[in-house]
């Protein structure tokens, strides 16, 4: 069965604060299986555009990553993230 991931791409603009988004989505990370596979870390952008942080978070499949975007527990941790930070979220299916 296909995994689900998150790739998600951030500017942080209040990076001593960031820990704040960090913790309040941990609930909803535990819940749903999140497992990180790039989170932060050296990059090259050889295209386009790119933001100063890279995250890829692998889920089950593409409905759990789904599901946990959307919980109670995370979304109350996006207006957190949403002051800190601006970021460009995909939801993607993938092997």
């Amino acid at each position: 069965m296909p995994k689900g991931y998150w790739i998600v791409r951030v500017d942080i603009r209040e990076p001593a604060r960031y820990h704040e988004y960090l913790a309040a989505a941990q609930p909803a990370f535990d819940k749903y299986g999140a497992r990180f596979l790039v989170r932060g870390g050296p990059f090259e952008a050889r295209e386009g555009t790119a933001r100063g942080y890279n995250v890829v978070v692998e889920f089950d499949d593409l409905a759990t990553a789904r599901a946990c975007y959307d919980s109670p527990e995370y979304l109350a941790s996006v207006a957190i993230r949403q002051r800190l930070a601006d970021a460009d979220f995909l939801i993607i299916e993938g092997t």
